[in-house]
């Protein structure tokens, strides 16, 4: 079933929306701790807990306009629950950070699945928006599989040696413009392999 039309702000709203607000949110609280039945709580770990109702409010809403959602973002939908009941019942902010590092991971993996068995799975999902020819999918699926691969290792390396502040910064803002900006240098550089509509007849 194909995706009704929505306001395209109204989109970046509530894909981006979510974790703005747990960028800000933690901005707000990061300082302070919280006593929940007899536990403290770090402003993090809260901010990352109420991180969790924001997306699905924000994807129930998405689903009621567009009636759909995609395998990335029900994935990641179930990985931020996951992680975030993990930091909560461990009281541990390691896993909800960790977090990043397996949905890079995991992408990489299933594009690199795909590529061994000689086929992308990018085309798969993205063939719709972006008709380009089999050639030109293997090549952009090699280098997405590279990138989620980069940032998986690189979200390993800043949280496990900087501090929270820097990660979240970094989460919220560095990694999806570097992911963006990736993207739209390889659907300049595959120009070459889009595939055109044909022009309609002159009678």
């Amino acid at each position: 079933m194909s995706a009704k039309p929505i306001n395209p702000v109204l989109k970046q709203v509530l894909e981006l929306g979510p974790t703005l607000a747990f960028f800000l949110i933690y901005l707000r609280i990061k300082d302070d701790t919280f006593t929940i039945a007899g536990t403290d709580y770090t402003g993090f770990i809260i901010a990352a807990l109420i991180f969790v109702p924001i997306l699905l409010v924000a994807m129930g809403i998405l689903w009621m306009l567009t009636g759909k959602l995609s395998r990335m973002q029900v994935f990641t939908a179930f990985m931020v629950i996951f992680f975030g009941g993990l930091t909560a019942y461990f009281n541990d902010e390691r896993f909800f950070k960790m977090k990043t590092s397996i949905v890079y991971g995991c992408m990489a993996a299933i594009l690199l699945i795909g590529l061994l068995r000689g086929r992308s799975y990018l085309q798969y999902v993205m063939e719709e928006f972006l008709p380009m020819r089999e050639e030109g999918w293997m090549i952009f699926t090699r280098r997405l599989t590279m990138m989620f691969a980069a940032l998986a290792v690189a979200n390993e390396v800043i949280w496990r040696t900087q501090s929270t502040d820097l990660w979240v910064k970094l989460e919220t803002f560095a990694f999806p413009a570097v992911l963006f900006v990736f993207l739209w240098m390889q659907i300049i550089g595959l120009q070459k392999y889009l595939i055109e509509d044909p022009e309609p007849e002159q009678d």
